[in-house]
C-alpha cells in the first residue's frame, strides 16, 4: 500500500490557483499542501454575484474523496488528505467573499461502518489539522463550532475538538461548523431528549424551542447546501435545518472543488427565487 509520501510524488493535477500566492507546483509534478494563511477577513475578493444575493450560510457535503483517489490508483486516505486541503481552501474562499457561516460535513454517524483503517486515518487527519486550523481561526476571527457527538471519539480527538471550540468561542467574524460524528436524525432525537429532561411542558414546545436544543443553536439555517461527488441526496445532513435550503449537486469530486466551482454554485444560488411557500413576486 502506498503511504502519503508515495502518493504525493505521483500526483499530477492540473495547476490552479488555490489561495493567494499559493499555486500547485506543476514543475515538480506535486501538489503543494495549502497552509493556513492570515488575511483581513473583510471581503477583498469580488464575489461572482452581488453581496445581497450571497448566502449567509453555506453547508457542504464533501463527497468523493475516496473515489477521487481510487481513479488515480491511490489509497482512499490520500483522497481524504487532499479533501482536507480543499476544505481549508473553502474556508478561505468563503471568508474572502464575506460569507459569515460555513458548515462542513466531515464525518457522519454512519461513517463508522467504513473499514477501520479508513476511520482511524480520518481521526488522525483531524488531529493533524486541528492545531493549524486553530491558529488560523485565532488570527482571523473564526469561531469553530463542533456539530455532533463527542462520545465514541477517542480522548485525543475529543480534547482537540474541545480545545478548538473553547479557544475560538469569542471570535465573531466567521463561524465554521465542523460536523464530525454527526447525524441529522440523531441530532433531532438528542434535542427532543433534552427538551423532555428539562421539563418543558408539551404545550410550550414549538420549532423555536426545538431549534434551541439542536447542535446548531444560534446558527442560522443554511441558505445553500452543496453536495459534491455526483450524488443527489442529503445523507442525514442538517435534516431539520435544511427545510428551505437551496440544494446544489455537482459531479465534481470534493478534492477538485476549487474557487471556479464555488463560483458556479454561488451563481446558481443567486439565480434562484426563494419563496418559502409564498408566491413569486412579479
Amino acid at each position: 500500500m502506498l503511504n502519503l509520501t508515495d502518493w504525493e510524488e505521483r500526483l499530477r493535477p492540473s495547476p490552479r490557483v488555490l489561495a493567494p500566492d499559493l499555486v500547485e507546483d506543476d514543475n515538480q509534478g506535486r501538489t503543494v499542501d495549502i497552509v493556513w494563511i492570515s488575511f483581513n477577513m473583510e471581503p477583498k475578493v469580488k464575489a461572482p454575484v452581488p453581496s445581497n444575493h450571497l448566502p449567509e450560510h453555506v453547508a457542504i457535503i464533501m463527497d468523493g474523496n475516496g473515489r477521487w483517489a481510487e481513479t488515480r490508483g491511490l489509497p482512499r486516505l490520500a483522497g481524504h488528505k487532499q479533501g482536507a486541503t480543499a476544505a481549508q481552501h473553502m474556508v478561505e474562499v468563503c471568508a474572502e467573499y464575506g460569507i459569515p457561516y460555513l458548515t462542513l460535513y466531515a464525518f457522519s454517524t454512519e461513517n463508522w461502518n467504513r473499514p477501520q483503517d479508513e476511520v482511524n486515518g480520518l481521526f488522525q487527519l483531524l488531529e493533524e489539522r486541528l492545531d493549524k486550523g486553530i491558529s488560523f481561526a485565532q488570527k482571523n476571527g473564526v469561531r469553530i463550532r463542533h456539530l455532533g457527538r463527542l462520545d465514541g471519539l477517542s480522548p485525543r480527538v475529543q480534547a482537540g475538538i474541545r480545545r478548538a471550540t473553547e479557544l475560538t468561542q469569542n471570535n465573531s467574524k466567521m463561524t465554521l461548523g465542523l460536523a464530525f460524528n454527526y447525524g441529522g436524525r440523531d441530532e433531532i432525537v438528542e434535542a427532543t431528549r433534552r427538551v423532555v429532561l428539562n421539563g418543558i411542558p408539551a404545550q410550550d414546545i414549538d420549532e423555536t424551542v426545538i431549534s434551541r436544543y439542536l447542535y446548531t443553536a444560534g446558527i442560522p439555517d443554511p441558505d445553500l447546501i452543496i453536495r459534491t461527488g455526483n450524488e443527489t441526496r442529503l445523507s442525514n445532513f442538517l435534516t431539520w435545518q435544511a427545510a428551505y435550503a437551496e440544494i446544489y449537486f455537482t459531479p465534481v469530486m470534493w478534492p477538485d472543488f476549487d474557487r471556479k466551482e464555488v463560483d458556479k454554485a454561488l451563481i446558481a444560488y443567486g439565480q434562484r427565487q426563494r419563496r418559502f411557500g409564498s408566491l413569486a413576486q412579479e
